[in-house]
């Protein structure tokens, strides 16, 4: 009777599973010689044997472990970096949690800037935040924008088309305009993007004659956040989770 094979897997897929860092963190983990493996320094492209292999970073030896996988919602305020830590502020979403949450290790699922607000997703599972992450995925972000004067209509076709900023072409997937709930000199936009890249609703808009005055995030992929007050979050069930393992349509 042959033995069952045990199977082996990437490096930092296994990094990943245990909820160290995402896919593309473990990568660079492992390119700065920061990983072993049964004592040598693994490099990208190693396999590992869950259990039987012996993995170490930083010099610590990392215990193979079956994580249940957590997602948390969190309704991020303006004036949050989304960052574990930064010497030159002392407040990041991190510090939203409570304290036996801070104790685990969570990995953001695309990131917020600073004077941005709303809906944040954060992962226990490395491997996961790779999976909802990975361009493959289409993860529609939904976000409400507000602009410092009436948002044109016949600006709609150009934001679609994008344009060429610093190297890269933005552009929005839809754009909806709404009714501003409390002025007639601003403007209200729904914006639709998969893709989401830094600053890229505000360097958009700028380029297009529009300041963004405020930004806030209310949908990622077939999830839509609800009842989430500011500053606030919660975790998410497994109904919740699998809205966001569906292809956005």
């Amino acid at each position: 009777m042959r033995e069952m094979e045990i199977e082996s897997i990437r490096l930092q897929k296994f990094l990943a599973s245990q909820g160290i860092a995402s896919r593309r963190e473990a990568e660079r983990m492992i390119e700065e010689g920061r990983v072993e493996i049964d004592g040598n320094v693994a490099v990208l492209g190693d396999k590992v044997v869950p259990g039987t292999s012996q993995v170490k970073l930083d010099g610590r030896t990392l215990q193979a472990r079956k994580i249940e996988r957590q997602v948390i919602a969190m309704n991020k305020p303006r004036g949050l970096l989304c960052s574990h830590e930064d010497p030159h502020h002392t407040e990041t979403v991190f510090d939203l949690l409570s304290p036996t949450h801070r104790k685990e290790k969570w990995i953001m699922v695309g990131r917020l800037d600073k004077e941005s607000e709303g809906l944040l997703l954060l992962t226990n599972d490395g491997d996961f935040a790779q999976q909802l992450s990975h361009p493959s995925k289409g993860m529609t972000k939904r976000y409400r924008v507000e602009t410092d004067k009436v948002f044109n209509q016949e600006d709609i076709p150009k934001i679609l088309r994008g344009i060429k900023w610093e190297g890269n072409h933005l552009q929005a997937d839809k754009v909806f305009v709404r009714k501003h709930p409390r002025s007639q000199e601003k403007g209200m936009v729904e914006v639709h993007l998969h893709q989401g890249r830094k600053h890229e609703i505000r360097n958009l808009f700028y380029a297009f004659g529009y300041r963004v005055r405020r930004l806030k995030r209310f949908q990622i992929g077939q999830y839509i956040m609800k009842g989430i007050p500011n500053g606030g979050y919660r975790i998410l069930s497994q109904k919740e989770i699998k809205l966001l393992q569906q292809i956005d349509t």
